[in-house]
């Protein structure tokens, strides 16, 4: 019954979330300042998120195939790769460290 409870309490939150959203004032959103805010957010958690599941094991820093994977893909994108040249050389130098590392 605590898996319905929680069902529950996660879809009124979704329904509340939804309708503060719906209730702001279109004034409040074409403020300079917020635009730039929620054009800069996904950016800043999607970094946030790459990071945290890159370095993070648990509770401990870790430096393994995914931050070497990483590491090729920011070399790609500093040499303006295409988006599949970025992806296949984060995905080949992933698989090579994990490789060699056995």
């Amino acid at each position: 019954m605590n898996v319905w409870i929680a069902i529950g309490v996660t879809a009124v939150g979704c329904y509340v979330v939804k309708l503060v959203g719906l209730l702001i004032p279109a004034g409040a959103l074409e403020r300079p300042l917020v635009q730039r805010l929620a054009a800069l957010l996904p950016v800043a958690l999607l970094a946030a998120l790459t990071a945290q599941q890159t370095f993070a094991d648990g509770r401990l820093l870790v430096l393994d195939a995914k931050a070497a994977g990483l590491a090729a893909a920011a070399v790609a994108l500093l040499l303006r790769a295409p988006f599949l040249v970025v992806v296949a050389a984060a995905v080949v130098v992933t698989a090579g460290v994990r490789a060699m590392s056995g």
